[in-house]
């Protein structure tokens, strides 16, 4: 196809799958610097591409498609641009790119079921979700058009974000801190009160600030702020106060972030901050944290163990099972999941100290 005029990305899901279609994003930016790149994401999930310098313009929809602003805004779009891309492999995805596109590819699933995907698509390929990181798979995209891979995750904030974080904590940025991201948006990602509060102890033992981080759910600022109470003095709670491009600036700044299976861990480490991700249910394979610099056309980890890439050590919790990829023991999101449960503090303490040179 000749270079597009205008690029359509959409990434209808999660913030950390639009965070990881910031590859392919850059990608496309790349083969075709004079491009407009748009990307059409959820009511929600735009703040990790709020100061991303390869795009013109982020669309939000509402996650309930049966809103009707919604449909007259999608409809706006009819054939707006001369290519159109869906990163899922669901209906509303292709079904956009279709009405959007003059030229349509995504991701195609097999079966007859899927035919009429196939048919809206002017070429597709098939998806894995199982083997496959999501930045590979994503990247697929670009293979399919033809155009280089580039393989980094891009978080970035603006001068406004940096001024904000300087005003806000003025003494926290001055001496060496490191960010404890406690809280994960499903409970099944969650490891112990105990295990967070030795670490904390062993930062602070080593000369080390504690920063804590979050959302502004309020459930989640509650147990942050009880969790506080136990901490050594001076730990600092920033939870629910800084955007994500600010949170962007406060980690880069860090001597090392401890987080579980989130987002914000997947922009710790594509910043390049020494990360140690708690992982138990998840599969690592598809959902691990990209390490920065990893450039290369092959998972970064494997399916089993704690492994250690450049500068992410992924933690797995243990048990024959792991990882189930359920949705915790119990199979619901707000079930515990044993194996974090039972992941060792002393783990996380050994890890932290290879990652910082430590031990």
């Amino acid at each position: 196809m000749k270079p597009p005029k205008s690029i359509l990305v959409i990434v209808t899901r999660r913030i950390g799958d639009v965070l990881l279609t910031t590859p392919l994003i850059r990608s496309l930016k790349l083969a075709w610097p004079d491009a407009a790149v748009d990307v059409l994401v959820f009511s929600g999930t735009e703040g990790v591409l709020s100061a991303n310098s390869d795009l013109r313009k982020v669309i939000i929809v509402p996650e309930n498609a049966k809103d009707k602003s919604h449909l007259r805004m999608l409809f706006s779009l009819t054939r707006r641009y001369d290519l159109s891309i869906s990163t899922l492999p669901g209906d509303r995805p292709t079904f956009y790119a279709w009405l959007t596109g003059r030229h349509r590819i995504g991701f195609i699933l097999s079966g007859a079921k899927n035919l009429w995907k196939r048919l809206m698509l002017s070429h597709g390929t098939l998806f894995d979700d199982r083997n496959t990181h999501t930045v590979l798979m994503n990247l697929a995209l670009a293979d399919l058009l033809r155009i280089q891979r580039n393989y980094n995750v891009v978080v970035d904030w603006k001068e406004t974000d940096r001024e904000r974080v300087e005003c806000l904590l003025p003494n926290v940025l001055i001496k060496p801190y490191a960010i404890l991201h406690i809280f994960p948006k499903y409970n099944y990602k969650m490891w112990r009160r105990q295990g967070w509060l030795e670490v904390a102890r062993w930062l602070t033992a080593q000369g080390i600030d504690i920063v804590l981080t979050g959302g502004k759910d309020l459930h989640e600022l509650a147990y942050i702020a009880s969790l506080q109470q136990q901490m050594p003095s001076g730990t600092t709670n920033i939870a629910g106060k800084l955007s994500l491009a600010e949170l962007a600036f406060l980690i880069n700044k860090a001597k090392i972030y401890v987080g579980p299976d989130t987002a914000v861990t997947h922009m710790a480490a594509a910043l390049g901050v020494p990360t140690v991700a708690l992982y138990g249910p998840t599969n690592i394979v598809k959902w691990g944290p990209w390490p920065k610099g990893y450039e290369k056309s092959s998972n970064p980890f494997s399916m089993r163990g704690s492994q250690t890439i450049n500068n992410v050590a992924l933690l797995q919790g243990g048990g024959s099972c792991v990882p189930c990829m359920e949705e915790g023991c119990n199979r619901h999101i707000a079930s515990e999941s044993d194996c974090l449960l039972l992941l060792p503090p002393e783990k996380v303490i050994e890890a932290m100290a290879k990652m910082m040179n430590y031990a």
